[in-house]
């Protein structure tokens, strides 16, 4: 008998497949289903991007791991305009998409099999699944993770937070950044929904406010999925502690875990440009004003939501219920108990939809 043992008898059914007939359901409105359950972007990628990959399409070599010169420097340079972070060129690597670093992470770093990850208790569920890749224990926490003896590898932050947008406040990420370094824990920042703070301004765990101006033991991930709408170009990056970044560019090399030179190209122009993100932002803002109020209306109540593109709600039932109600009137949103047990009573709800689509929910929902 084998005694290979696939990763994938190590991790948890996808759960996406049980919203499967509430999609069903939606998809038979006469008016057609209005998809608010998944954060994929449906706006044009910048045309600046798109030339940029276009232009560097003739491609035959291989290209760098670590990313072109020009690429480390326009992360470097939009850490310190955006983050405020003075992060230097060997802090900082390309990658592809932050998905698969996320759930590649702990692996990376080389997390101990047995030892702990631990991750907000509503939470991107590839936290957990990284953790379980690596054969570790992933390990849910409320506001104050418990990392004394804990043999803990690795502390995940998520400010704003997917599901909910809640934004920790420079005090709290203090508080973590504390912690995780009194314990020799390498904490790691999931900052992808920067660009999109609604009712509070995201700081970065880069900035000298939270980390007294010491990357030690600190990781920010970043992506151009959301604030670019560059998701099909699978581009981001990870920036820190250089000599966890370092370690992770080996571990990489060997691997050919590399971004394509024309997505490199791309990255870099979106990096340096400002001026689409605003523009996105204000589509997100526009969608937001619109199905929020018919969303209360129909008997939902917002909470957190102070950033990102989703709105976390609860009518105070099973969130399946809510899912139901919602895919009655041919609107799809994710149950919150993808997130975690904590997010039972709870739906998340997308803002990544066309103006039309949002339009068509928000009437529905007021016309019920």
């Amino acid at each position: 008998m084998s005694i290979l043992r696939p990763p994938g008898d190590r991790l948890p059914d996808f759960p996406w497949d049980r919203l499967a007939p509430y999609a069903e359901k939606a998809r038979a409105h006469p008016g057609g289903i209005v998809d608010l359950s998944v954060g994929t972007p449906v706006d044009p990628s910048p045309a600046l991007a798109q030339a940029a990959l276009s232009a560097a399409s003739d491609a035959p070599g291989y290209p760098l791991t670590a990313g072109t010169p020009a690429l480390r420097a326009a992360i470097v340079s939009w850490l310190d305009r955006r983050c405020g972070g003075t992060v230097g060129t060997e802090g900082v690597l390309p990658v592809i998409g932050t998905k698969e670093l996320v759930a590649l992470l702990p692996s990376l770093l080389g997390a101990p099999a047995g030892s702990t990850v631990l991750h907000p208790a509503l939470a991107y569920p590839t936290y957990d699944i990284g953790a379980r890749l690596a054969a570790a224990e992933p390990v849910p926490y409320d506001d104050v993770p418990t990392v004394d003896g804990a043999n803990v590898a690795l502390l995940w932050v998520n400010s704003p937070a997917n599901p909910h947008g809640r934004v920790l406040t420079v005090e709290e990420l203090r508080a973590l950044v504390a912690c995780a370094r009194a314990q020799g824990v390498v904490l790691v920042s999931d900052e992808c929904y920067l660009d999109f703070g609604w009712s509070a301004d995201p700081v970065s765990v880069l900035h000298p406010s939270v980390n007294d101006g010491s990357l030690d033991g600190l990781l920010a991930v970043h992506s151009l999925s959301k604030r670019s709408n560059l998701a099909g170009y699978r581009g981001g990056f990870v920036a820190g502690d250089p000599r966890l970044v370092q370690g992770l560019l080996g571990v990489r090399k060997h691997a050919g875990l590399i971004v394509p030179a024309p997505v490199q190209a791309a990255m870099i122009a979106a990096l340096g440009d400002e001026g689409h993100v605003q523009e996105q932002r204000s589509r997100y803002a526009g969608r937001r004003e619109r199905l929020l109020p018919a969303l209360t209306a129909a008997g939902f109540r917002l909470e957190h939501s102070q950033a990102g593109l989703y709105l976390w709600l609860t009518r105070d039932e099973p969130c399946w219920d809510s899912v139901a109600w919602l895919a009655e009137r041919g609107v799809l949103v994710a149950p919150g108990e993808f997130y975690g047990a904590a997010g039972a009573r709870h739906v998340r709800v997308a803002l990544t939809a066309t103006d039309e689509r949002i339009a068509a929910g928000a009437d529905r929902l007021q016309s019920t």
